[in-house]
């Protein structure tokens, strides 16, 4: 098979990151198939879980060009967000996975494609239209709850399931209640322009619940008349469009619904409608069915591990898999001690409890050395005056691997250094894991 590169020069997962043996498999677990998609820093995949027979979307983000476009911060940001949400119309992160070069997401497969290709051909029913806002409502009103804003709302952000169900998806964009400044707003300029709020355009901050219901009402109106309320071939005089907020319904609108999209995409974010009050509309609440969800429905999140003595280690969740892959470091959200003056991480098989003995071996055969059992599972290790100390913690990472990571502090040169280089090191360097290598060039 032929290599196939993208401008970057990575080989994509349908080529050469896929060992010919195994045609089309990435990491022995999905079995890769057309492209859906792309866009600058990502293509996306359908695939099939072998061990299932699940369909997914595995989006294959380039991390030369992440790191090249400063967009680290954005990748981190995107994991996190995708961690906190579980909802039915919203796109499940299932998975996260790394080589050297690139990063997979592995996400629910949404069967009927975007919503933006079927209103292409043809404006919706009032009914149909009333529909799928509420799902998006429903979405987005469950992101507010969780501190997400989209901020890049529109029909090609919009999947279809098997049912013609509606799934959110790309949240690239989004932002975090934390990013909110001192003066309570969002300051980013993002967006796709058509569906961008005047508030935004005008560089002053903004709420980022707000903009988010005027991009569901530009979404709404283009269901139910097949077209955009502000559009212009110049981008200046479409911002004019959105600044005076001056549109026209079809004339096949319900007087409802033509009050609806008013308070919709009201110029003025004081007085737009929020979600509350348009879940409380006359217009949408037309056999409208709410959805409970609880923090049960979150991906990702924790789970205790009943073994090795029933210490209360945790799973890591996808975001910290990510922190730990060779090649993309992200290890700034790791502060280490004082005068540290390195760390190490390593994945092994090995119990937490045979990692620690192992190191209790090597320090009881040096004098003036101790090993100090921590609350947490892992260890410290002190000696020589001082001037060594070792603090290693272990995260249970799957059932069967853990990660072991290590953060030291010793003067230069001298026995603190040969503590670690010859002797603490070659021991646990015995214990790292060693895969069967299934993906090349990871």
């Amino acid at each position: 098979m032929p290599e196939i590169k993208d401008d970057s020069g990575d080989i994509l997962p349908a080529a050469a990151e896929i060992p010919t043996a195994m045609e089309q498999v990435l990491f022995g677990k999905y079995e890769v198939g057309k492209l859906l998609g792309y866009g600058a820093f990502a293509k996306v995949y359908h695939a099939r879980n072998l061990r299932t027979g699940q369909s997914v979307a595995i989006k294959s983000v380039s991390k030369q060009k992440v790191l090249k476009g400063g967009l680290t911060a954005h990748v981190k940001r995107e994991i996190s967000i995708m961690r906190r949400l579980g909802h039915p119309h919203i796109v499940r992160l299932l998975e996260v996975m790394a080589t050297k070069r690139r990063i997979y997401f592995v996400l629910e497969f949404a069967k009927g494609g975007e919503l933006f290709a079927k209103v292409a051909k043809g404006r919706f029913s009032e009914d149909l239209s009333r529909r799928y806002f509420q799902q998006l409502i429903s979405a987005i009103g469950y992101c507010h709850s969780r501190g997400v804003f989209h901020r890049d709302l529109k029909p090609e952000n919009l999947l279809l399931d098997e049912n013609w169900d509606l799934k959110v998806t790309d949240f690239g964009l989004s932002a975090l209640a934390d990013q909110i400044r001192p003066d309570g707003l969002l300051h980013t300029l993002c967006g796709t322009p058509a569906y961008v709020a005047p508030e935004v355009l005008a560089k002053k901050g903004y709420d980022g619940a707000k903009i988010d219901v005027w991009s569901c009402g530009i979404i709404l109106y283009v269901l139910n008349a097949g077209y955009l309320p502000f559009n212009d071939t110049n981008l200046m005089v479409m911002y004019r469009k959105i600044y005076k907020g001056e549109f026209r319904c079809p004339k096949w609108t319900s007087p409802e619904l033509k009050r609806f999209l008013s308070r919709l995409l009201d110029t003025n974010p004081s007085t737009r409608i929020t979600v509350e009050q348009i879940i409380n509309d006359p217009w949408f609440k037309k056999d409208y069915k709410h959805i409970q969800t609880s923090s049960d429905d979150l991906l990702f999140d924790f789970k205790v591990d009943d073994d090795d003595n029933n210490n209360s280690k945790k799973f890591l969740n996808a975001f910290d898999i990510i922190s730990f892959s060779s090649g993309f470091d992200l290890s700034g959200m790791f502060d280490l001690p004082e005068g540290s003056t390195g760390g190490e991480r390593f994945v092994s098989e090995e119990s937490p409890e045979r990692i620690i003995g192992e190191i209790e071996e090597v320090v009881r055969a040096e004098e003036g050395m101790e090993v100090v059992r921590r609350k947490d599972g892992g260890v410290k290790v002190e000696g020589q005056n001082g001037d060594f100390v070792v603090t290693v913690e272990i995260h249970r990472l799957t059932e069967k691997l853990v990660v072991v990571e290590i953060k030291r502090r010793e003067s230069e040169g001298g026995p603190s250094q040969e503590m670690w280089k010859d002797k603490l090191r070659p021991q646990l360097s015995c214990l790292v894991y060693k895969p069967e290598r299934r993906v090349t060039g990871s």
